[in-house]
């Protein structure tokens, strides 16, 4: 076992406990996350957002139901689903999924947690802000939303070397999509974040991340359409 994937399961044990269920689904989690075509919706993605919400968990209502979310918001993930993530080059792509990845990661999560016990308005918040992360739109005063989307956006504000590997990342997951499909869709998708009033909801992320992230985006619509 990997280092990341027996620090994840900690942190799954410390959140859902270590009896059998909670076990089972830790490490069906993990194995999801683990699959073999995730270039960037990957275990250190996963790792990345829990971090993330843990440095905004003090702004959250509730941030275990956040930690949740966190943990199902791409555990089902194909390349070509229906749904949005922060920069999936979704435009002209054909899907063979019936629902977007964020609508099916909801949905297991709402087949999976009644089997640890957890109160069905709990998870009723769990699978809502799962489905919030196919387009990232919050509503004034959603704490544990503008958490789990701030944490999940958190990437685009890395310095350039981090955001290089972020964007190589997320052309390799696209791998077979060719340039003339993948550019135009990616750039779409950026532009579409760029045109938020706020990247980022918490004063915290807004603070340490909204100008380098919108100056990232920039640059790559720049170098994806020069």
């Amino acid at each position: 076992m990997t280092g990341i994937t027996q620090g994840l399961l900690d942190r799954w044990h410390a959140l859902a406990g270590r009896d059998a269920a909670a076990d089972a689904l830790g490490r069906d989690l993990v194995a999801r996350w683990a699959e073999p075509h995730r270039r960037y919706h990957d275990l250190v993605h996963l790792a990345r957002v829990l971090d993330g919400v843990d440095e905004l968990a003090a702004e959250a209502a509730d941030a275990d139901v956040v930690r949740y979310a966190a943990w199902f918001h791409d555990a089902v993930y194909g390349v070509g689903g229906e749904g949005s993530d922060s920069a999936e080059p979704v435009s002209g792509e054909p899907s063979n999924q019936p629902v977007s990845n964020e609508e099916a990661s909801a949905r297991l999560a709402e087949e999976r947690l009644p089997a640890l016990g957890i109160a069905p308005e709990r998870i009723a918040e769990v699978a809502r802000l799962v489905r919030l992360t196919e387009g990232h739109q919050t509503a004034v005063g959603d704490r544990d939303g503008e958490v789990l989307c701030d944490a999940d956006l958190a990437v685009l504000g890395g310095d350039a070397e981090e955001y290089a590997r972020y964007a190589a990342a997320i052309r390799s997951e696209y791998a077979q999509v060719p340039d003339e499909l993948f550019r135009p869709g990616r750039a779409a998708v950026l532009r579409s974040l760029l045109e938020l009033p706020r990247l980022f909801r918490t004063e915290t992320a807004r603070a340490r991340y909204e100008e380098r992230a919108r100056a990232n985006l920039a640059a790559e619509i720049n170098e994806l359409t020069g």
